[in-house]
């Protein structure tokens, strides 16, 4: 009863300066708003950029060629020819816990179709790949192990590279030049959307690794492999499997680097966000900042009340009220003041994050950890700021209190 009625007189205060309290909380309001607003923007990037790395597929590890240097200069990673079809093949046979491999062969060439014709990515990829990537085939079917061993000319073409060259017609069964040699569409691909760096993952069409290499690229290496683990637990075994064979297959000494680098789908998920989290806490830090100035804002404007109301306060302890009551009563007035300013400020800070997604098309994830902690944090700010005001009132001496003018 008694810190409901000291919490009724705390209301009434502030209340009495309805533009001084709503000042006040201005600072804790922003403070807060800016806090969810920029932790939801950093959190979309992160999610984001998660969501594209599980369109990879699920337990998935790469093989890349190693690094090649030409004049002095890094060509970077995948640059060498370190990846051969041997190595595929020991991959299928020896590498256990595995549901699937394919290689990759990449190349950009001119495909004509009828009247249209693009220029578009072509990739050289085994039966495998589409499971692998969890790339559904819409229409039409996969091609086979039968079309790899064969180098037939068949391919599957993705959503953007089909509306380009076949419009809203059917392009399963079409035919499709690819650098002049006819390739017979057997299967149309789902949407897949933007790749981590921002490419079109649809404008592609997909041909037998055999066929790529023998018809279009003349290479005979790989730039990589993709590789699915059986479960997210075989994944370090697959990865460690992977990286022993390669060793032994290239006779690389112990002493020794090696010309190639397997990576696991986490490993590339942890290096991709990694921005993405430094940015999160970075634009948190900065908007915390304003919490901060909303907290000396608090501060400021209870010593100006204490100072205000000190013959109020000599009253009250003249008529019996203990230090500690009027040091409650103080220490409510600062925490009401910040945590009604938190709850506005989550308000504008959720409005606004979705008000950036609306209109500006950012990527944006409002989490119940920032709100809470947002909210935790306004309270603990006006507990805090709120305390010397509130410890000055209570130390006050009654008749000093009740002569002040």
């Amino acid at each position: 009863m008694i810190l409901l009625a000291t919490l009724r007189i705390a209301i009434r205060a502030l209340r009495r300066n309805t533009l001084r309290t709503l000042l006040t909380m201005l600072g804790i309001i922003i403070g807060v708003g800016a806090v969810i607003a920029m932790v939801s923007i950093g959190n979309g990037a992160k999610a984001q950029v998660e969501a594209q790395i599980a369109s990879l597929g699920q337990n998935v590890v790469l093989v890349l060629a190693g690094n090649s240097s030409r004049g002095g200069f890094s060509m970077g990673f995948g640059s060498a020819s370190s990846l051969t079809r041997e190595d595929f093949d020991a991959i299928r046979k020896e590498v256990s816990g595995i549901n699937g491999v394919s290689p990759e062969v990449r190349t950009f060439a001119q495909l004509a179709a009828g009247n249209q014709n693009i220029n578009t990515q072509v990739m050289g990829v085994g039966e495998d790949y589409v499971e692998i990537r969890a790339w559904p085939v819409e229409s039409g079917s996969n091609f086979t192990d039968q079309d790899v061993r064969n180098s037939n000319k068949v391919a599957l073409i993705g959503k953007t590279a089909a509306a380009t060259l076949f419009g809203d017609s059917d392009p399963v069964g079409q035919i499709v030049r690819i650098k002049n040699a006819p390739f017979t569409i057997v299967g149309a691909l789902a949407g897949k959307g933007m790749s981590m760096m921002g490419s079109d993952q649809d404008d592609v069409v997909l041909v037998p690794f055999t066929s790529a290499m023998k018809r279009l690229t003349g290479q005979t290496t790989f730039r990589s492999f993709t590789v699915q683990a059986a479960s997210p637990e075989t994944l370090a075994d697959v990865q460690s499997e992977l990286s022993d064979l390669l060793r032994q297959r290239h006779k690389i000494g112990p002493a020794k680097d090696d010309d190639f680098i397997v990576r696991t789908q986490q490993e590339i998920s942890d290096t991709a966000t990694a921005t993405s989290k430094i940015m999160t806490v970075l634009l948190g830090s900065i908007a915390g900042v304003s919490l901060l100035v909303g907290g000396i804002g608090i501060m400021n404007i209870m010593l100006v009340s204490v100072t205000e109301r000190t013959r109020e306060i000599g009253v009250r302890m003249a008529v019996g009220a203990r230090s500690r009551d009027i040091l409650l009563q103080f220490l409510i007035e600062a925490v009401v003041l910040s945590i009604l300013g938190g709850v506005i400020g989550i308000a504008t800070g959720v409005g606004s994050s979705r008000l950036l997604a609306a209109n500006f098309g950012w990527a944006t994830l409002v989490s119940t950890d920032s709100i809470m902690i947002a909210f935790v944090f306004s309270a603990a700010i006006g507990i805090f700021f709120g305390f010397y005001p509130a410890r000055k009132a209570a130390q006050l001496d009654p008749i000093e209190a009740l002569r002040y003018e």
